[in-house]
């Protein structure tokens, strides 16, 4: 029979069986191939076929995967039956291994033809316990010989009640193990990273006691261990004999990821008072996966792991925009969320197309999640950093001026006190109080009274810059520590706000400051107790002599008067 005659039975088997997907041929040293351009699929609705049905004639019509596509059909209740033809057209035995890349696969059964003729079966997934397997690894893997000038068909059943995800892929052993290898390092890597934040994290928490720490903590231990279900590894190594758990237990962790993970947003971005109607459509949401998680065991995981896919869905959104508002409202820690979230939004969405069927099941639409995942961490443990700055911020700073607060004045005086006595250099304090300001408060009200020290405290923060340190003492006193600073330079620093005070305009009062200032050149004080004492003396003393004027006390308790009136 000629060439044409061949070409003519292959073109009529193509069609007898409703589809034509070509071989692949194999050779030693196999790089990974993708299988999906050489598939064959064959959807059964009802799940009720077996393999005799397969390879009688009556079997129904197959088909193939257009350019491109991939072998993704979200969620499905049917089963596909898959067939790929490998051609060895060397003089030698290969010995290949066929790898099914996504293992959330509730059944797969695997007939490969023996050396008898027969059909050797193998009937695993992750509903069966994990020694079904023909090896013990995460994925799906058959090892298959194929002989000398042969050409061989191998046949799979996908069925789950998950995302039906067929990732077929064709290796040699040789090309295999290096790649084995190369995933575990790149494992333990990203696990250890997870691991390494919740340490860090842990050691925080220990040490500021903040509840942001416990709910990071809660939504990092619950999304690694969500992500070691779903790449297979804790499967493999923490329940292999316990198929049930190894499949509810997913989405449980997920549904706990995303309370931990809403009560960590909500904290980080000081929903509650930043964004509270955005913070409470989110508490309303967690109030609703509370039942939801805890059901979720013993609820059918079709319609349960498709309702959290959904809810993450929203939630991300939700989150995303909760952080806008907190940014867009002075929030530091929100900064670093929100470049975090965003780096997850990317990802989940990425993920969750690939899920319902709409993008490729491949290497960066299935890793994608779970990278979005480890870089939002790293984020996130910054954004908890910010928000320990900002707690202590908020200890050492007041209020009603912005200024920093009498605690922070006690410890930086005492401080620069001893860094100006070990070093010799000079240390200037200086004690301000705004005049008269019973009567505005008698007059104008106590609001007016706030507004008036509110204004004083914007102007010491705009006239005075690093290392300059302005504090708010109490009542209507600030104090101004300039380190390294001599009485001539604090003495035109002391006239430059006692006049910039004066020119304010404040409704129809008239503001003025009395300011006493003191000076340590590495002598004359013997603590940082004494030099306050002696700028409080030259206060009382301005205030004395009229208001609104400088009195200088050196080292010496040699008093001048400065008021330019």
């Amino acid at each position: 029979m000629g060439i044409a005659g061949w070409v003519w039975i292959l073109v009529l088997l193509c069609v007898s069986q409703g589809a034509c997907a070509t071989s692949l041929w194999v050779a030693d040293g196999l790089s990974p191939q993708n299988l999906s351009p050489h598939l064959r699929l064959l959807k059964d609705a009802n799940g009720d076929l077996t393999i005799d049905d397969i390879l009688t004639s009556d079997s129904p019509s197959w088909s193939v995967l257009a350019d491109g596509e991939q072998a993704n059909f979200g969620f499905s209740t049917a089963a596909y039956w898959v067939a790929v033809t490998l051609r060895n057209p060397s003089s030698q035995p290969l010995e290949l291994v066929i790898r099914q890349d996504y293992p959330l696969i509730d059944y797969l059964d695997f007939w490969q033809p023996g050396a008898d003729g027969a059909w050797q079966h193998v009937a695993t997934g992750d509903r069966r316990p994990f020694q079904t397997r023909p090896l013990d690894l995460r994925d799906f893997v058959f090892p298959v010989t194929l002989a000398a000038h042969t050409t061989q068909t191998f046949y799979f059943r996908f069925q789950t009640a998950g995302s039906m995800n067929i990732g077929l892929n064709v290796h040699s052993n040789t090309a295999f193990l290096p790649k084995l290898a190369q995933e575990q390092i790149l494992l333990g890597i990203y696990y250890g990273g997870f691991l390494v934040l919740v340490i860090y994290n842990l050691f925080l928490f220990l040490a500021v006691r903040d509840k942001a720490y416990a709910h990071y903590m809660g939504y990092a231990i619950s999304y690694g261990i969500y992500f070691g279900i779903h790449n297979g590894v804790s499967f493999q190594y923490l329940w292999p004999d316990n198929p049930w758990l190894a499949n509810q237990s997913l989405v449980f962790l997920l549904g706990l990821t995303l309370i931990f993970g809403t009560q960590f947003v909500r904290t980080i971005c000081n929903g509650a008072q930043l964004a509270p109607h955005t913070d409470r459509v989110a508490r309303w949401l967690m109030f609703l996966l509370v039942p939801l998680t805890a059901i979720s065991p013993f609820v059918s995981y079709g319609p349960m792991v498709l309702s959290l896919a959904i809810l993450t869905l929203v939630l991300t959104v939700l989150f995303m925009v909760m952080g806008v508002i907190s940014v867009l409202r002075g929030s530091v820690p929100a900064r670093y969320f929100l470049v975090g979230w965003s780096a997850l939004l990317v990802c989940v969405v990425i993920y969750m197309l690939k899920t319902f069927g709409l993008v490729p099941h491949n290497g960066f639409t299935h890793n994608a999640f779970q990278v979005g995942a480890l870089i939002e961490m790293v984020l996130l443990s910054l954004a908890l950093g910010a928000r320990v700055g900002e707690i202590q911020r908020h200890g050492y700073v007041d209020q009603l001026t912005g200024l920093y607060n009498r605690r922070y004045f006690d410890e930086q005086l005492q401080r620069e006190f001893l860094l100006a006595q070990r070093s010799g250099t000079p240390l200037t304090l200086m004690v301000l109080d705004l005049d008269h300001f019973k009567a505005i408060n008698d007059r104008l009200g106590h609001a007016r009274g706030d507004e008036a020290l509110r204004a004083v405290g914007q102007l010491l923060k705009k006239q005075l810059r690093k290392p300059v340190i302005a504090c708010r003492y109490g009542g209507e006193e600030f104090a101004v520590l300039l380190p390294r600073t001599d009485s001539n330079a604090a003495s035109t620093v002391a006239q430059r706000l006692r006049i910039a005070v004066a020119q304010m305009e404040f409704e129809d009062a008239a503001l003025s400051v009395s300011i006493g200032v003191s000076n340590f050149a590495g002598k004359g004080f013997a603590s940082a107790v004494q030099l306050f004492e002696a700028a409080d003396k030259s206060l009382y003393q301005a205030k004395a002599q009229g208001r609104n004027r400088v009195v200088f006390e050196p080292a010496g308790n040699e008093t001048f008067l400065s008021n330019g009136l």
